[in-house]
């Protein structure tokens, strides 16, 4: 069992590295400046001033002195198309791409086919990823049966088969009355709802955000409101049953608006905000690029600098890619029919760092503890490098430059919207649960003996 808990991975031996003289950032631990780190034994094992921690034998050594540590990152929305599309990702590939972002672990969707909806698929899926993962990697199950919104699933058999949340993400569950079930059942499993909020009466045919790019270009609009009144139906739905809800993928103003006077009314509400919808607006979609189509869609540049906003006061508690790998076939299709979704694990850290914190928009030290911060709503403890803590860290250089695509993906697909940017910061090396998940391949290394 790792320290995240629920979550699975195969089986790997610790790593004994020890990281001299990084820039180590942990907002959580109050850690800011120049030292040294070991780890060993899966732990956080010694803290120290640079050249102080003398290298245990066998250790990995990293001269990491121009370098930045930072507690790894965790994913709470990622698609690993496992089972029925593993030619687009599967747990190697997916879980390969996280670590190449500086990921020490991922909650997947259940959105697959078979929709993950009964404790055989789930447990199947699990048995897979302790052969698979190369990071921890928990699994979400469906709320509705089928994902097609009419009856629950069994989630207390779920929750006891190791589902770590429940969500019909890619839907909403459309009944009222089918919400508030799940949220009284939510007391017996135990587990968070976490829900993709959307309004089909609102959205439907929609391809693009409706506003003036898609007046111009003549394409069906999905407009702000099909989410934020689903947010705010749910937050009161959440309010009444005393429940707990996680919304995903935030992109409007007026959704941030709903859930900063939910939270303030006392209903137990997070939500997470995706590189995408802080980075990117409709402007995008005038190119026609189907890299710029997902769902919810981008939207205006009010939109998205509400979405920073609500980033930097909390009322968004952590950023998830909603990574939603699709074949280059499906996406060479015509905007309007192309599917929705990009790619997102391997760019996220760099594409905020480049457009957020090097302009001075946001601090450092909250985007990495808000890229921490995606376990927390789900009950699971967010990675941290203080003393005695378990070993999860990400090593970046945030002054590297490089070209998004240029040397390929880890991930099997590469619908990624930041495709062709040059982007600064890039993950040098992953420790997720002690071991090393990833080191780039030029990123030199010393064995002591």
């Amino acid at each position: 069992m790792n320290d995240l808990g629920r979550l699975d991975r195969a089986p790997v031996p610790d790593a004994t590295v020890l990281i001299r003289g990084a820039h180590i950032v942990d907002p959580r631990a109050g850690l800011d400046g120049p030292g040294d780190l070991l780890v060993r034994d899966g732990e956080i094992a010694e803290l120290g001033a640079p050249g102080s921690i003398p290298a245990p034998a066998g250790a990995e050594v990293v001269d990491a002195e121009r370098l930045h540590a930072f507690p790894a990152f965790v994913d709470p929305h990622v698609h690993l198309r496992t089972p029925g599309r593993e030619d687009e990702e599967d747990i190697e590939t997916g879980t390969r791409s996280a670590a190449a972002g500086g990921y020490c672990a991922i909650l997947a969707m259940p959105n697959t086919d078979p929709v993950v909806d009964s404790a055989p698929i789930l447990r199947s899926l699990r048995d897979r990823a302790r052969a698979e993962a190369r990071i921890p990697t928990g699994f979400t199950a469906s709320i509705t049966v089928g994902m097609r919104g009419e009856q629950l699933t069994e989630m207390a058999e779920l929750a006891d088969a190791g589902a770590v949340a429940f969500t019909d993400d890619g839907l909403p569950v459309r009944s009222a009355g089918i919400m508030r079930q799940a949220l009284r059942y939510q007391q017996l499993a135990g587990r968070l709802l976490a829900l993709h909020e959307e309004d089909p009466t609102l959205s439907a045919g929609g391809v693009m955000h409706e506003g003036a790019v898609s007046a111009v270009l003549g394409m069906a609009g999905v407009p702000s409101v099909s989410e934020s009144t689903m947010v705010a139906r749910d937050c009161e739905l959440a309010g009444y049953e005393e429940g707990r809800i996680h919304v995903q993928h935030v992109s409007a103003r007026r959704t941030v608006e709903v859930l900063e006077r939910a939270k303030a009314a006392g209903v137990q509400v997070t939500a997470e905000a995706s590189p995408h919808h802080l980075l990117l607006t409709d402007e995008a979609v005038r190119t026609l690029d189907t890299h710029f189509k997902m769902n919810p869609p981008l939207r205006s540049e009010s939109d998205r600098q509400a979405v920073i906003d609500g980033l930097r006061s909390g009322v968004l508690d952590c950023i998830a890619t909603d990574h939603a790998p699709h074949s280059r076939e499906e996406k060479e299709e015509p905007f309007e029919l192309a599917p929705m979704g990009v790619t997102g694990l391997e760019t996220a850290f760099a594409a905020v760092h480049t457009e957020l914190v090097i302009p001075g928009i946001l601090p450092l030290d909250l985007v990495v503890e808000r890229l921490t911060a995606g376990c927390e709503p789900f009950g699971l403890p967010a990675p941290t490098l203080a003393q005695g803590s378990p070993a999860n860290v990400c090593l970046v250089d945030l002054d590297s430059e490089w070209l998004v695509g240029e040397s390929g993906y880890e991930s099997r697909s590469a619908n990624c919207a930041f495709g062709g940017r040059r982007l600064t910061g890039r993950v040098r090396m992953t420790i997720a649960a002690g071991a090393v998940a990833f080191r780039e391949r030029s990123f030199a290394i010393e064995a002591v003996r």
